[in-house]
């Protein structure tokens, strides 16, 4: 079984070992790895996106969507257990500069009174 839980997680098969042996690469930054190239173009085409981009980490992955997607100051509502707040140890505010603001329902998801209360901006 491979679990996909986390970039760490996952131990290497002898078969994904000889594959990563194997397998043709190049310098990622001028383009000139195959695989990578390959993965982001069969990614983009699944996904229909004009492009998609490898990054080796969730916590990577994560901190480059809170970036593109929001502006320096703005919130981000998160669950307490979420990874971008309870194991990136605080890299949204640093690299994203972005303020977390977290909920403990037990759905994972808040109700719409909380929302509806953040969205007003409460007494603050």
């Amino acid at each position: 079984m491979i679990d996909l839980r986390s970039d760490t997680v996952t131990r290497p098969t002898p078969g994904m070992r000889r594959a990563m042996a194997g397998a043709e690469v190049g310098d990622d930054v001028f383009g000139e790895d195959s695989t990578v190239r390959a993965l982001e173009e069969e990614t983009a085409a699944l996904l229909g996106k004009e492009a998609a981009l490898y990054v080796p980490s969730g916590h990577m992955s994560n901190q480059i969507a809170l970036y593109v997607q929001t502006r320096s100051g703005d919130e981000v509502w998160t669950h307490r257990s979420g990874h971008v707040v309870a194991n990136e140890q605080g890299a949204a505010s640093v690299l994203a500069r972005v303020l977390p603001r977290v909920h403990d329902s037990a759905s994972g998801c808040p109700d719409a009174a909380l929302l509806e209360e953040w969205a007003r901006g409460a007494d603050d």
